[in-house]
Formats: structure tokens, sequence, C-alpha cells
């Protein structure tokens, strides 16, 4: 008896070997939840899979149900955003994307919105040149984390609610494991490391401004380092582990 098969559009996250030619592929389906599959034959240099399964890329798959991952039976490339992989640049920058989306998205979880958030900075970023890449990319992973729960407290204090006042050239007292900005009050109460308002400034904007607009807009790689490294501290505190392409990034000295 045949395997039921159903259909599914989806972002691949990762790509895992499986024996001597087959793939496993992380996903992001366009309801915002994670699924794995089987890709057989994939690694072959023949296999119709190859190119169309690649990180980055927007697909329509068919897949069919397994015992405990389901099997790949045909791939249709909708988006292949190949400069976000012949370059290096862009390459590191979209990667924390990916390893982002890859943790906090769940099986079985819905979540539309990280979806299409995630297929349209990438989108976005085919387009942009590297210093606006590495902007949507801090805009994005901002945005997944708001997504998933664990939105950052920017202008509230996270203790008492009081508003924070992000006077340029202050630097604030910043809780990662409680989530925000802390108010003067309420510091002792916490553990809290000093960031700069114009980082939080900035993250908020990345928050709340659509992709288009960001790519349009200023691009300061500076300010865009420095959401990242928050970022990175809420990844830590929360996700459980740092994200590796972020340390990646940081060093590289791509930009």
């Amino acid at each position: 008896m045949a395997s039921p098969t159903y259909t599914q559009r989806a972002v691949v996250l990762r790509r895992t070997k499986l024996g001597e030619s087959d793939l496993i592929l992380t996903l992001l389906a366009d309801d915002g939840s994670e699924s794995r599959v089987v890709a057989k034959g994939a690694r072959k240099p023949k296999s119709s899979f190859a190119a169309r399964t690649e990180p980055f890329c927007v697909v329509d798959l068919l897949c069919a149900r397994g015992r405990s991952l389901d099997i790949l039976k045909e791939a249709r490339l909708v988006a292949a955003h190949d400069a976000l992989r012949t370059n290096l640049e862009a390459a590191s920058a979209a990667a924390p994307m990916a390893e982002l989306v890859g943790r906090v998205a769940q099986r079985d979880l819905e979540n539309p919105r990280l979806f299409q958030a995630t297929a349209r900075a990438l989108e976005v970023m085919d387009g942009a040149d590297d210093a606006h890449r590495l902007a949507v990319a801090s805009a994005h992973l901002v945005k997944t984390l708001a997504f998933a729960g664990l939105r950052p407290s920017l202008e509230v204090c996270v203790g008492c609610g009081a508003p924070i006042d992000l006077r340029e050239g202050e630097r604030l007292p910043f809780s990662a494991i409680e989530g925000g900005v802390v108010c003067e009050a309420c510091r002792t109460a916490f553990e809290t490391e000093l960031v700069e308002a114009s980082t939080l400034c900035w993250a908020q904007w990345f928050l709340a401004t659509p992709f288009d607009a960001i790519a349009a807009g200023p691009a300061d790689l500076t300010a865009s380092f420095a959401v990242l490294h928050l970022v990175q501290s809420l990844v830590r505190a929360h996700v459980g582990s740092p994200l590796k392409s972020l340390e990646f990034l940081f060093t590289s000295g791509f930009f």
C-alpha cells in the first residue's frame, strides 16, 4: 500500500548527510513549524534534488509519510536565493537567520509569521548590498525572537514597567535574562550589562520596520553588529546556547 502524501512550501534551513548519498533536510514549513524529510540520493551528481534543496531555497515539496522521517518525492524551486550562497559576506549574514529559526521553530507548532518574515527577508537580501544585508539580517533576528515569544523590552523597564528615556550617548543597564532594559531603581535586583542607548534605538527600529524600508534606509555596520551582539546575549539566555554562525560572523572580518 502506497504511503499517504502531502504538499508543503518551505524554506530549507539545513542539510545533514545521511548514509552514502542521502540528505536530511531541516525545513521551515509555510505554517511556521519545523519539519524534517529525507531526500534520497540528493548527494548524487545527477540528482534532481541537489540544486533544489540548498540552504535558503524556498521550495514546493511533495512528501510521503514515513515511519520516523518523511520522504521527499518531488521538489519545485520557488526562489533559489543563489546570491546568498555564492557571496561569502551574504552567506555569513543569512546563516544566523536560518540557525535561529531552526532553534525556535517547533514541530507541529504553527507560527505563520515566522515563515513569512524569513521568506521576505531572504527575498529582500537578494537585491541588497552587503551592508544592507547585515541590517536586514539583524532585523530578522530581532523579529524572530519576538515571534517566538521572546520580544525584548527596549523602552520600558522589565522590572517595574517605567518608561526608559533612550537619550543619545547614554549607556543603560540591560538584563538579557529578564529580557530587556532596566531602570536605575531596579538595577540592583537584576544581573545587567551596560548597552548603548543607540543600540536599543536601532533594535527598536529593526523590530518595527518592514524589511523593504530597512533595505532602503541607512546601513550602519557598527549599529548592526551592536544589535547582533544584543541578540546573541538574548539567545544565550533564553534559547540555551549562542548561535555558532553569529560567533563566526563576529570573528570573520568580512564586514
